[in-house]
């Protein structure tokens, strides 16, 4: 079963148990999706629909430190409850070691010398982990290994 359709089962699911909150945030993951596929006159595959996922938690991730500097702690709770269900739809994520040790293979692959070939770097890392890794934690790897 695709994740596409994983999603569209747990929206049954929430649909039956009268689970609001989880089918609200369903509901925008797939409209999310279908906006996309509209957009672009495609039809996704799981790597569209986990970068979606990946796009919608960074948003999350965004709201709830702008609710909680502004002592909104309610709708900090909310976008916290819509991550957790985000966040199912991932695929398990690289430890920083594992990080750390797939972007020294790619610097070693491209034959990276300096900063000036994180752009390089960054295009072939973005490729290998995208949805496997936190890609500000990547970045941040890939700056390490390129001064050092």
């Amino acid at each position: 079963m695709s994740l596409k359709e994983q999603i569209t089962e747990d929206m049954k699911t929430a649909m039956r148990a009268k689970d609001a909150e989880r089918l609200g945030t369903i509901r925008l993951l797939l409209s999310a999706m279908k906006q996309k596929e509209v957009d672009e006159r495609i039809e996704l595959d799981d790597v569209a629909v986990v970068a979606i996922v990946d796009k919608l938690i960074k948003q999350r991730k965004d709201s709830i430190a702008a609710f909680e500097q502004a002592a909104r702690q309610d709708l900090a709770d909310k976008e916290k409850a819509e991550m957790a269900v985000l966040l199912a739809y991932l695929p398990a994520r690289m430890s920083a070691e594992e990080v750390a040790a797939a972007v020294q293979a790619i610097v070693a692959d491209l034959g990276a010398k300096g900063p000036g070939d994180m752009g390089k770097v960054m295009g072939a890392v973005k490729a290998q982990l995208a949805g496997k890794a936190d890609m500000g934690q990547v970045s941040a790897a890939v700056k390490a290994a390129l001064a050092g």
